[in-house]
């Protein structure tokens, strides 16, 4: 112990100073861990806590950003297949539509066919008659102009009758 107060005396340490100096630092240590560093590692505390909060809450948002992409396409994925599947649906209505009209117009123009073919059939047998008709009275006329007489009822009868028959061969 003579050697440690010896080399406290060569380097100028005396225990009162030394005593006096310990106990001031730990006054000093005492007020500031009270005052100054008490108060700074709180505020550290506090900013460390609201940073793992942060990072917390980060990864929360992450993870929900990715489920509600997730959703999204999936909302998506079903949206298209839904319009796909209204868009066939409209392309095979509007098939069946277009088939319905055609066979529609198809048998309105078979019909309209079919009419005017009677029509002319009933004109064409209406001016065949006419023709018959006239041609009789043509053929009585002429006969009885080449003849130059009047013909009787029963003359012209005849005539008629042997005219139609040709005509009719």
């Amino acid at each position: 112990m003579a050697e440690i107060a010896q080399l406290m005396g060569t380097f100028g340490v005396s225990w009162q100073k030394f005593g006096a100096q310990t106990i001031l630092f730990i006054i000093v240590y005492l007020v500031l861990k009270k005052f100054a560093f008490g108060p700074a590692v709180a505020m550290f505390e506090e900013r460390r806590r609201r940073i793992e909060e942060g990072q917390v809450n980060a990864e929360k948002i992450k993870k929900q950003l990715a489920e509600s992409e997730i959703r999204c396409q999936e909302i998506l994925r079903k949206a298209n297949a839904d319009a796909q599947r209204i868009i066939d649906e409209g392309r095979e209505s509007s098939e069946a539509h277009s088939q319905k009209s055609s066979q529609q117009a198809i048998k309105d123009a078979e019909s309209i066919i079919s009419r005017a073919h009677e029509a002319v059939v009933l004109d064409r047998a209406k001016m065949v008659a006419e023709v018959k008709k006239e041609m009789v009275h043509l053929v009585v006329e002429t006969t009885s102009k080449v003849a130059g007489k009047i013909l009787s009822a029963q003359d012209q009868e005849r005539l008629e009758g042997e005219t139609a028959k040709q005509l009719a061969a």
